[in-house]
C-alpha cells in the first residue's frame, strides 16, 4: 500500500484533542491543565477539544456514537491539521466498523497517540494508507519532571521533515506520575539490547502488541509484508503473555514477510529480563537471521519516541545499534 503522510504542523496550527477510549474525566481527577496549555502554547499550536471528551459511561468512556462523531468532526475540520488522543484504555477498536475511511482518506491530518490508540492507528494505515504516529497523548504533556526528550522527540516527528536518528536515553522512569509529581525515581538507562544482530529497513507496523492483535482476521489489520515491527506491551504483560501474544503475530498471514523486530522497554511490573526475552525471540524461525532490537525508548515508560505507523525506518543491530526513521 502506498503510504499518505499528512501535512506536518506548523506554529499556529489548531489540534483538536479527542477522546477514543477513555474520558478526559478519568484524568481530569488529577488536573494538570495548565502545563499541558503551556507547554503547547511554546510549540506554537492551539488546542480545541472534542464535544464529548467529557462523557464518561460506566466502563470511564462514552459511547461509540459519541466518539465516533468526535474523530469524523476532526478528520473534517479544515481548521485542524492535527488530532490527540487523550489518553488510552480499553475500547478504541469498538470505534473500527462505523468511521468514515473515505472521509478519513479525503482529509489527511496527523493522529498521535499510543496504548490503546494502536488499534485506531493501524486501522487507519490499512484502510486508507493514512500515516499515523505513536507518541504522547494529549495527557501526557501534563508531566511536569523528566519530559524533556519526549516533547523533543515528538517536535522531531511531526514538525520536521528530516530523517530521524533515535538514541537510547541515558535515564528512564516508570511510575504513576500522574498521581504523585514530587515522588518519581529516575532509573539509570542499560542501553538498547541486541537480541539478534543483522540489519534491514521495512515499513513500520505495530503499537502496543496485545492491542495490534486486536485487529487480526478483519480488514483493520495491516499487512506484515515487508513491514518492520515495532511493538510494546505494558505491565499486565508478563513473559507468559508477552510471548503468546507475540507468537500470535508471528503466524499471521504475510509474517514470512517481516523485515525486523524492535521491541519497547517493559515496565518493571512486567517482569521481564533480557535474558528470558532472548529466549522468546528465538523461539520463532520466522525471524532468523533478522534483526532484533529491544528495550527501546517507547511503551509505557518514560520517555517515549514518536514513530510513524505507515512510515519507513531501518534498523541495524550490533555493537552499537541504530534505529532510523527514514521517512515520516
Amino acid at each position: 500500500m502506498l503510504s499518505i503522510y499528512p501535512p506536518k504542523f506548523r506554529r499556529g496550527d489548531l489540534v483538536r484533542v479527542v477522546a477514543p477510549a477513555l474520558s478526559r474525566a478519568v484524568v481530569m481527577e488529577h488536573d494538570h491543565t495548565s502545563r499541558i496549555e503551556g507547554r503547547f502554547a511554546e510549540m506554537g499550536l492551539r488546542l480545541s477539544f472534542g464535544e464529548h471528551v467529557d462523557e464518561m459511561d460506566g466502563l470511564l468512556s462514552s459511547s461509540v456514537q459519541s466518539r465516533v462523531d468526535d474523530l469524523h468532526a476532526a478528520f473534517s475540520d479544515p481548521e485542524v491539521t492535527g488530532i490527540l488522543t487523550v489518553i488510552g484504555g480499553f475500547s478504541s477498536n469498538e470505534l473500527l466498523p462505523y468511521l468514515d475511511w473515505e472521509l478519513i482518506a479525503a482529509n489527511p491530518k496527523i493522529l498521535c497517540g499510543y496504548s490503546d490508540i494502536t488499534a485506531l492507528q493501524n486501522a487507519i494505515y490499512a484502510r486508507t494508507g493514512l500515516v499515523t504516529y505513536s507518541g504522547p497523548h494529549w495527557s501526557t504533556f501534563g508531566m511536569r519532571d523528566h519530559f524533556a526528550e519526549t516533547q523533543a522527540w515528538f517536535m522531531e516527528a511531526l514538525f520536521g521533515g528530516e530523517p530521524m536518528d533515535v538514541r537510547p536515553a541515558t535515564a528512564w522512569t516508570d511510575d504513576a506520575w500522574f498521581r504523585d509529581q514530587d515522588g518519581r525515581t529516575v532509573i539509570p538507562g542499560d542501553g538498547w539490547w541486541p537480541l539478534q544482530r543483522s540489519a534491514a529497513s521495512g515499513r513500520i507496523v505495530g503499537g502496543n502488541l496485545c492491542t495490534l492483535n486486536l485487529l487480526q482476521g478483519t480488514a483493520n489489520m495491516p499487512s506484515l509484508e515487508g513491514a518492520l515491527l515495532l511493538v510494546e506491551d505494558d505491565f499486565e504483560s508478563h513473559p507468559a503473555t508477552f510471548a503468546r501474544e507475540l507468537a500470535s503475530l508471528l503466524q499471521m498471514p504475510g509474517a514470512s514477510g517481516i523485515r525486523g523486530l524492535v521491541i519497547g522497554r517493559f515496565q518493571q511490573a512486567s517482569r521481564m529480563t533480557r535474558d528470558l526475552l532472548a529466549l522468546i525471540v528465538a523461539k520463532h524461525s520466522v525471524l532468523s537471521g533478522l534483526p532484533v532490537l529491544a528495550n527501546v525508548d517507547f511503551g509505557h515508560t518514560s520517555p517515549i519516541f514518536t514513530f510513524p505507523i505507515g512510515g519507513d525506518a531501518g534498523v541495524s543491530v550490533g555493537e552499537s545499534s541504530t534505529l532510523r526513521i527514514t521517512r515520516h
